[in-house]
């Protein structure tokens, strides 16, 4: 009895503590301006518009003081500083990603635990006494950790590997170079790299960039715009680049180039998002025959053409031209229209979520209810076998050169952790390569699949993670995630991160919203533009599910969402105020008026649509969470995250959208922004993302009254 009598007092007592922290909060005094816009619809004011100027001393005062007030209530959790340490417990394991492999050498990259980023190691051959050496280390290339490599990028005889660099979590990249083996980093410097690919072909490689900015102060947040091909030969100056692809009439384009594994062709894709297309025009040279135009395949923007590889003279593409789940057909460069196109592999019920050519088959992976399953086919389609995969889940990679024997694929779900499988293509023969050991026991949570009934009646699944035996009495506390745009997949997949939440008794669910791609594009686009509202629809009918199926109740009900899914998280707190306790809107797209003048907002003009015309007012008007909030009413107790370098969704979008939700709190809960410095479009290191999630999971368990049991606090009975 007395030990129960301290558990309830701990309830209670952090009840009233949610309640005191809530009350105790002044907000920092944010100064409105007189400023109107006019658009097609109409006249809209933006008071806060002086938010937008990422580099004034005003904003960089507003970010401190903001972050000072929200700190201090973090600070206040008295369970916040033991969270952090079992978070860092979670994080803290080895773990490695899929080898990459070209001709002897084989790269692989590898995290002991706690490494802020992963380190990437090379060696000869795939036995496992061979000795691997460090290529590169990002960990010692800035103090704090937050300088990113990705790649590398291995060129076709396997003596030089190209890496990309980034900082702080900028989309900005840096392109260098080694030679491999002895890793010499050479002084090639590509800078103003965005969206791009390394593309080699002979003693070089092609590459996308943009002009450099005119004011360098600017480039977190200006548009982006003329994006360019060039051909960079190492040892020279990228001054002497020679440009192979320009289009000046056409600024909001994507330009990428991608060459055959035999570079044989190069492969030039263009996009035209800005004018609402979401396909891609293609264009191809054969370099083996000299040539030095481009020659056209498809020249529209309706469809999407994704070259998988060349087969010869002719092209493998994967494509929904005619096929709206995907279909995977042949084309001939020489007789580029539609009616010479071969199919390989057929449209069928499951949409193709990935395709790859090694060892002189294909791999196709198919979604089937946001579930992977693979099929292994010949070039010319007849079916070779099903991929055996350990279960419901995620898989991917799949990748290598027509000739290897082998390839590797990973697999992993809402309980089981990334491995990676080495598969034997002529066998079927799939065998654990590397397994990951885990500091804690996910098998003792389980996954389940329901379906519900959105508001105009669409069947719509979602993930419900628990700890076994779960009772449905209401009282659970449960939090939402979605995402729904842009034609993503969320499919199940593994966070130590997480586990923090389940082993508390919290119940995560995944709602697989229209406007992503799991069901293909008819899927994709009733989520897009004019029924966006959809997306919304079916979330806030995922927590009535819930709520009426006694999986949880309102007042235990949170939900999260980043980017796409920062904006869903802002609709639905504008719409059903009432419906949750807790709100994570991270990184989110606030000001749906605006989106499309910073960066390369414009790209998603093809799924949102624009305010630059009338159509397009109405509906991103009847929805956009900045212009939505309405003083007065009460809103859930609310988290805003966003970054100081993130380029993508520039901090404006959350800056406005939390001062405005200031004002606008009619209720008693917190309304505050965490703004991450030296981070990005997600956390910049491992360091940042257990100090931000420590911070969302406490934010969030406090507000939804739960108890955690953790070092510094009684155990639950």
């Amino acid at each position: 009895m007395h030990r129960h009598r301290i558990v309830v007092a701990l309830f209670f007592g952090l009840m009233t503590a949610s309640s005191a922290l809530a009350q105790r909060i002044t907000y920092p005094t944010t100064a409105k301006v007189d400023h109107v816009d006019t658009y097609p619809g109409g006249k809209v004011a933006d008071p806060y518009r002086w938010l937008e100027d990422d580099t004034a001393s005003t904003v960089k005062a507003w970010v401190e003081a903001q972050n000072k007030v929200t700190y201090a209530h973090l600070e206040a959790i008295p369970f916040r500083a033991a969270l952090k340490t079992r978070l860092t417990t979670l994080l803290d394991y080895a773990r490695e990603g899929l080898p990459v492999r070209r001709g002897k050498w084989v790269f692989v990259a590898r995290n002991s635990g706690l490494q802020n980023q992963s380190v990437w190691y090379v060696q000869e051959g795939l036995k496992g006494d061979a000795k691997a050496n460090i290529y590169i280390d990002p960990n010692v290339l800035s103090p704090d950790g937050t300088t990113r490599v990705s790649g590398p990028i291995i060129n076709k005889d396997a003596t030089l590997a190209a890496h990309t660099v980034s900082q702080a979590g900028s989309d900005w990249q840096e392109i260098q170079v080694r030679q491999l083996p002895s890793g010499t980093l050479l002084p090639d410097r590509i800078r103003w790299v965005k969206v791009s690919g390394v593309a080699w072909w002979k003693n070089g490689f092609f590459y996308s960039r943009y002009p450099t900015p005119g004011d360098t102060t600017k480039a977190l947040s200006t548009k982006n715009e003329d994006h360019r091909v060039y051909y960079h030969v190492l040892g020279t100056p990228q001054a002497d680049d020679q440009l192979v692809f320009a289009d000046a009439a056409h600024p909001q384009r994507f330009h990428t180039v991608g060459t055959s594994d035999d570079e044989r062709y190069a492969i030039l894709s263009v996009s035209d998002r800005g004018q609402g297309h979401d396909g891609n025009a293609l264009y191809v040279r054969d370099l083996s025959a000299g040539e030095t135009t481009w020659r056209p395949i498809v020249t529209s923007f309706e469809h999407r053409v994704d070259v998988v590889d060349n087969d010869g003279a002719t092209l493998i593409v994967s494509t929904n031209r005619g096929a709206p789940n995907e279909r995977i057909v042949r084309i001939d460069p020489l007789k580029p229209d539609d009616t010479h196109w071969t199919t390989i592999v057929k449209e069928r019920a499951e949409p193709i979520a990935f395709a790859s050519a090694v060892g002189g088959h294909l791999f196709v992976g198919y979604l089937k209810d946001a579930s992977t399953h693979v099929e292994e086919v010949t070039l010319t389609g007849r079916p070779v076998r099903a991929v055996k995969l350990p279960g419901i889940g995620t898989a991917g990679g799949f990748g290598g050169e027509f000739g290897d024997p082998d390839t590797f694929f990973s697999f992993s779900s809402f309980t089981a952790p990334p491995t990676a499988y080495r598969l034997d293509i002529r066998t079927g023969k799939a065998s654990v390569f590397h397994k990951t050991t885990l500091p804690f026991d996910p098998t003792r949570y389980e996954t389940q699949q329901v379906f519900f009934t959105s508001k105009d009646g669409t069947r719509v699944p979602m993930f419900i993670v628990a700890k076994k035996g779960m009772k449905r009495d209401g009282q659970n506390p449960a939090l939402v995630y979605g995402y729904g745009g842009f034609n993503i997949s969320l499919t199940p997949g593994f966070s130590a991160a997480r586990m923090a939440w389940l082993e508390q008794g919290g119940v995560y669910v995944q709602v697989t919203l229209r406007g992503g791609g799991e069901y293909g594009d008819t899927w994709h686009q009733a989520g897009m533009k004019e029924k966006k509202q959809n997306v919304f629809d079916d979330f806030i009918g995922a927590a009535e599910w819930l709520i009426a199926n006694k999986v949880t109740n309102s007042k235990k009900l949170a939900m999260q969402g980043g980017s796409n899914g920062g904006l869903l998280v802002g609709a639905v707190m504008t719409q059903r105020p009432d419906l949750f306790a807790v709100a994570i809107p991270e990184v989110g797209v606030m000001d749906m008026l605006r989106f499309h003048k910073f960066t390369i907002g414009w790209n998603w003009i093809a799924d949102y649509g624009s305010s630059d015309d009338a159509e397009g007012y109405t509906y991103l008007r009847a929805y956009s969470p900045l212009h939505n909030l309405k003083p007065g009413t009460a809103y859930p107790a609310t988290l805003v995250t966003t970054a100081d370098h993130d380029d993508r969704v520039v901090p404006a979008h959350s800056f406005k959208f939390a001062a405005t939700l200031q004002a606008a709190q009619g209720g008693d809960q917190p309304t505050l922004i965490r703004i991450e410095t030296r981070s990005g479009h997600g956390a910049s290191s491992v360091t940042k993302q257990i100090e931000e999630a420590a911070d969302v999971y406490s934010f969030t368990m406090l507000h939804l009254g739960m108890k955690p049991a953790l070092p510094s606090t009684p155990k639950a009975m």
